[in-house]
């Protein structure tokens, strides 16, 4: 499970990715973010009608009930696997979904050996499959009561070589070509949901 990542690239960078789109830009001064943890404020990209909007949202998308504490308190979800649940079907429309800019992700090396970081291997740009939602009300902290937010999370599936040595069971769902970023924000869920799927074999470099 992926609970960390990176994003280090620059907000003019950013928008100089989607040169065909008219970028809004809602960041704000934000500065890189050289780790990413869940329940923080980060950047996504998202439609808004024919306007790619870059804007932050808090990173963990809301729970199903049953996973809520006795207190109330739902943590989000991160990670997000099965698309084919009820819980998530609702979110999977292009209004709902999102990309999440990385620069690299980690994923736990096991007990007392830390993390194993990743990144692209030829540097380029790359965005996790998200999804978000706008306004959401829940309780994230106790101590501050119901909060309303911009929450988003990611898709994963099974890992590719690389990611498989640390974590045999998944990995995050990454696009690195502009026009898989355009489809995952635009496309019918039929042809979108065949982008949840691993980087190719030697797509990832691990960092020392």
């Amino acid at each position: 499970m992926c609970n960390l990542y990176s994003h280090t690239r620059s907000q003019d960078a950013m928008r100089g990715l989607f040169p065909d789109r008219n970028v809004v830009d809602r960041l704000g001064n934000l500065g890189t973010q050289d780790s990413i943890y869940p329940d923080q404020s980060a950047p996504i990209a998202r439609l808004d009608g024919d306007d790619l909007v870059l804007q932050t949202a808090r990173w963990g998308m809301p729970s199903p009930k049953q996973f809520h504490s006795k207190s109330g308190i739902d943590r989000g979800v991160t990670n997000i696997r099965n698309t084919g649940s009820p819980h998530w079907r609702r979110w999977l429309k292009p209004e709902n979904r999102c990309l999440v800019p990385l620069t690299s992700f980690a994923e736990p090396a096991g007990k007392g050996e830390g993390n194993a970081w990743f990144s692209i291997a030829d540097d380029r740009p790359a965005m996790f499959a998200g999804l978000w939602v706008s306004e959401w009300t829940s309780i994230r902290r106790l101590k501050d009561g119901e909060t309303t937010d911009d929450l988003y999370g990611f898709l994963t599936t099974e890992p590719n070589s690389e990611v498989a040595e640390i974590h045999p069971k998944a990995m995050p769902v990454i696009l690195t070509v502009p026009a898989e970023w355009e489809t995952w924000l635009t496309a019918d869920w039929e042809d979108a949901k065949a982008l949840q799927r691993p980087l190719p074999d030697g797509a990832l470099t691990r960092l020392p």
